[in-house]
């Protein structure tokens, strides 16, 4: 729809009627993404349930992203699940994850902790999935509502370095785990505030961290996880 006022043409297209989110809202959902860590803490370290967790948080999680997109089509948008942008995003992550994989492999060299086997592949796949839904909650939802705070104002660089203080502290008791994500969120921290692509974040928080369990801690997830289920 457009109108022609003299000189001037205003495109009504790009613009929506929707309903602000409210700082109560936003607050709100920091919080259930504190709980979702705290749960990791009691599912994931004290009772070994991993997948069981993992399932549950994508499953509730999904409930509320659908909630949300119910009462507000562009949510997704807001957040950062789009593909128009995808390429920009790319170029601004693409270096990063080179930089990183030959990082872990040099570590992994000086540490004696390579253990690249074909257990890899199925966590490169199924991985991004769940690096996805982590990228939501904590830059999605952690370090996007912090920097919308109507009540609050924060910078750009406080937002960045809170959350990624939070998505290390998740990641206790693992000292590698949590150097190695402080600096993933602090990089991805910038990257979303600059173009929000959750997508693209999601992606090589997948790979990445499938590759640094089978070099730098000399785990294999995909035995722990699932072969357990299969014996």
């Amino acid at each position: 729809m457009k109108v022609k006022l003299t000189k001037y043409l205003i495109d009504f297209s790009n613009y929506r009627l929707t309903r602000p989110i409210s700082d109560k809202v936003r607050l709100l959902e920091i919080i259930a993404v504190a709980l979702t860590g705290a749960g990791k803490f009691i599912f994931m370290d004290y009772l070994n349930w991993r997948l069981p967790f993992v399932v549950s948080a994508i499953l509730a999680w999904s409930i509320y992203v659908y909630y949300r997109y119910k009462k507000d089509k562009h949510v997704l948008k807001d957040w950062g699940f789009r593909c128009d942008n995808f390429k920009k995003a790319l170029k601004l992550v693409l270096p990063f994850g080179v930089i990183s994989v030959i990082s872990f492999i040099v570590i992994g060299l000086v540490q004696g902790t390579l253990n690249l086997t074909w257990h890899v592949l199925p966590l490169l796949i199924t991985y991004p999935i769940w690096g996805t839904v982590q990228q939501f909650l904590t830059i999605g939802l952690v370090a996007g509502n912090l920097s919308t705070l109507k009540s609050i104002k924060l910078k750009n660089g406080l937002v960045v370095l809170l959350t990624a203080i939070l998505f290390s502290v998740v990641h206790y008791p693992s000292v590698w785990l949590m150097i190695a994500t402080f600096i993933l969120a602090l990089f991805y921290g910038y990257v979303y505030l600059k173009v929000k692509n959750l997508y693209v974040l999601g992606l090589f928080h997948g790979w990445l961290g499938a590759l640094f369990y089978y070099t730098v801690l000399n785990q294999d997830p995909f035995a722990d996880i699932f072969l357990k289920f299969l014996n």
